[in-house]
């Protein structure tokens, strides 16, 4: 009996674990990214921004010069759960950079909308319930590899969209609604955490950004309003927010993920 409370006391915790990230809990002091160092060299598609006091990462994906695709599972059939994994399995050429995009469960399988190379491997979810996925509207970052890539909230997606994209992750709540801030969010509200977020500009260019500082939901959508530029905009997650960039050597590995967001660069035809 006691070892089967013991059991059932440990799965509780693990949930817990799993799940922590989803909350809207009060500020917490957040752990800085651990990285490890490449030796590619060049030009970085990302650079450093800072915004109303805050730092950010401010990565950029032009259809003139990348790919986007995601990515949950290697070639072994094992879950990659970071990007230790997929740099492991297809090193840093032809990486532009990388970010974890979606929530998941506490196996790393993704929860909502989630298609890569163009198999639905998760149906579209519009279930009700606690935690930030579900602080509607959330909504959904997908498109082709090579273009059109788009940020609609799930609700549109739901009614727009027939054709199946290439690629596709859902997460929530949305930053920015047609310009305008979620909401439920405040100008720069209490709650301070590492955030990520990806938006669409007027350009058809992805921007993808991460603060370096714990930041508000208020304050990231409003980094991805003025200085991203994108009416549309998409919360992809909190605390165990992270980005892999080859060109300056960061590689984010402090939590387990769930799925991941890859940009390429394009190859001359």
């Amino acid at each position: 009996m006691k070892a089967r409370l013991l059991m059932g006391l440990i799965g509780a915790g693990a949930l817990a674990i799993g799940w922590y990230h989803w909350g809207q809990g009060s500020a917490e002091p957040a752990p800085k990214a651990v990285a490890t160092k490449s030796k590619v060299t060049g030009l970085s598609a990302c650079k450093s921004v800072t915004f109303d006091g805050s730092r950010f990462t401010h990565c950029i994906a032009s259809p003139a010069k990348h790919r986007i695709a995601m990515a949950v599972t290697g070639k072994d059939g094992m879950l990659y759960r970071g990007f230790a994994r997929l740099k492991a399995e297809r090193g840093d050429s032809g990486i532009a950079f990388a970010m974890n995009g979606g929530m998941y469960d506490v196996k790393s399988r993704p929860i909502g909308y989630y298609v890569e190379n163009g198999e639905r491997l998760q149906k579209l979810s519009r279930s009700k319930g606690s935690g930030n996925f579900h602080l509607m509207p959330n909504g959904v970052f997908f498109g082709d590899a090579d273009g059109q890539w788009r940020v609609m909230t799930t609700d549109d997606f739901a009614a727009q969209i027939t054709r199946r994209p290439q690629f596709g992750t859902q997460s929530g709540p949305m930053l920015l609604i047609d310009g305008k801030l979620h909401p439920e969010f405040t100008e720069d509200g209490p709650s301070r955490k590492i955030r990520n977020g990806v938006g669409v500009d007027a350009k058809g260019r992805a921007h993808f950004v991460i603060s370096d500082d714990p930041v508000s939901f208020g304050k990231m959508a409003r980094m991805m309003r003025d200085v991203a530029q994108t009416p549309n905009a998409l919360f992809l997650d909190g605390t165990v927010s992270a980005l892999w960039d080859p060109k300056s050597g960061r590689l984010d590995n402090l939590y387990p993920l769930g799925p991941l967001i890859v940009v390429t660069n394009r190859t001359k035809d």
